[in-house]
């Protein structure tokens, strides 16, 4: 593993200083900045206006990373579940963490990279218990239609929600 610490000058004197991957605020002013395990920077080393349209929500079920996920409303609370066309479960977003229980990161928009044997260069589309297909859907009453986004690689959905039609 890389180390954060650095050399640099301090008052003209050479000393070691350590990167910041995370920002809280003022105080990390003019601070060297490294990146995480994924090789990204935190949202909190973003300017204002630069946000990550992610939300940090409970979950009602286990999810696996790259599983499309429905926000819904439980006594109050906003919560995510799997995403499942055969249900009308429509997908609001992803994530890129497997959660058992607790709180997961839903991003709302971006690349899904927690993905695999996917056909590059087309339109995905929501299957069932949070997954996606390249396979356009059939006429099943009951079940939606919701375009995800368009495949980037075999392993990776540009997601953008758009709303589903349902199969009446």
């Amino acid at each position: 593993m890389a180390s954060n610490i650095f050399v640099g000058l301090v008052n003209n004197v050479r000393t070691f200083i350590t990167a910041i991957s995370q920002s809280a605020g003022v105080a990390d002013a003019n601070k060297i900045v490294s990146t995480d395990a994924t090789g990204k920077l935190h949202i909190s080393l973003m300017p204002t206006g630069v946000d990550s349209e992610a939300l940090s929500v409970p979950v009602s079920e286990a999810l696996s990373a790259g599983d499309f996920v429905n926000l819904y409303n439980v006594s109050g609370t906003l919560t995510a579940r799997k995403a499942d066309a055969s249900n009308g479960r429509l997908a609001h977003g992803f994530v890129l963490a497997a959660v058992a229980a607790g709180t997961a990161t839903v991003y709302q928009e971006g690349l899904n990279t927690a993905l695999s044997g996917l056909t590059i260069g087309v339109t995905a589309y929501l299957g069932t218990a949070g997954s996606a297909t390249v396979t356009p859907p059939s006429y099943v009453s009951g079940r939606i239609y919701q375009e995800l986004g368009y495949t980037t690689s075999a392993s990776a959905v540009l997601f953008q929600f758009s709303s589903a039609t349902p199969y009446q």
